[in-house]
């Protein structure tokens, strides 16, 4: 009996809730840290980019608008979708970082318990950043956080799935919707996370993944009109990025020149990063 073939898999974009190939026609081998073939992945296009932020900012009011209980809720199952994927990401997230079964289950664990981490906080976050003003005068004045937008996300590169939950959990869990640009190189965790997304009660175009190089999508994520604020983690030239986001009064948020240790305790400094204070004035009654 002759040896099977084994049938290469060609994934594709998440944009919108589905799942289509890039407009380009254009893919690319990834390999695991021994150069042994994986699968092919879906090279983006700037027009899927700018497909993703269509889709982005159509799911925005939804999704701001939603129950900080409701948003925490979606956030948890997501949560509960990647613990039933757990050996799947176990085994992408070994091939993609070269880590042995152990390591690369420690860091799955931590990516689950970082999703639940930040779904906790979708509920907090108002009465921690927000505030009653004392002034001076007949009035009631209140600070309310809102979310900003639509965040363009370049993940981090080195950190397949722990670090790319780390830097789009806390966006979703505040009420923005994102566009991420995985890691070029270590993209399969990412394109297992848009599965979980798509199958969860995640509404579509709340979060979009597509799978390219930060150097090409990058600009055009930075410059384009219609997004708010600009993770550049996984970028390399970010004064660059920042003069292009510049043109649109983009928000860019401050990162560390080399990749941070994902596995430290997060804190709320991403959470406040994607939010804006409005304060509200009101008289009082008599």
């Amino acid at each position: 009996m002759s040896e099977r073939v084994t049938v290469a898999k060609t994934y594709k974009l998440f944009i919108g809730g589905k799942f289509p190939r890039s407009e380009s026609g254009r893919v690319y081998p990834v390999t695991d840290r021994k150069g042994n073939f994986l699968a092919h992945a879906a090279h983006a296009s700037r027009k899927d980019l700018r497909d993703a932020v269509v889709a982005a900012r159509k799911a925005f009011d939804g999704w701001s608008g939603a129950t900080a209980y409701n948003r925490g809720q979606v956030l948890y199952r997501v949560a509960e979708m990647l613990e039933g994927r757990r050996e799947q990401f176990v085994a992408e997230v070994g091939a993609a970082e070269g880590l042995p079964s152990r390591k690369a289950e420690a860091v799955v664990d931590s990516a689950i318990d970082r999703w639940v981490w930040y779904a906790g906080w979708t509920d907090k976050v108002a009465s921690v950043l927000g505030a009653a003003n004392p002034v001076a005068g007949p009035y009631f004045s209140f600070t309310v956080p809102e979310p900003t937008g639509v965040v363009g996300i370049l993940a981090p590169q080195k950190s397949s799935l722990l670090g790319l939950v780390s830097v789009l959990a806390p966006a979703l869990a505040v009420g923005c919707t994102a566009v991420v640009v995985s890691s070029a190189e270590r993209p399969l965790p990412a394109i297992t996370l848009s599965e979980v997304l798509a199958t969860s009660d995640l509404p579509g175009g709340v979060a979009n993944i597509l799978t390219g190089r930060a150097a090409e999508l990058g600009p055009w994520l930075a410059s384009h009109g219609d997004v708010n604020a600009l993770d550049p983690t996984g970028a390399e030239d970010r004064a660059e990025l920042a003069r292009e986001a510049a043109g649109t009064v983009k928000r860019v948020l401050p990162v560390p020149a080399e990749e941070p240790d994902w596995t430290q305790r997060p804190d709320i400094t991403r959470l406040r990063r994607y939010l804006e204070a409005k304060t509200v004035w009101h008289p009082m009654g008599v």
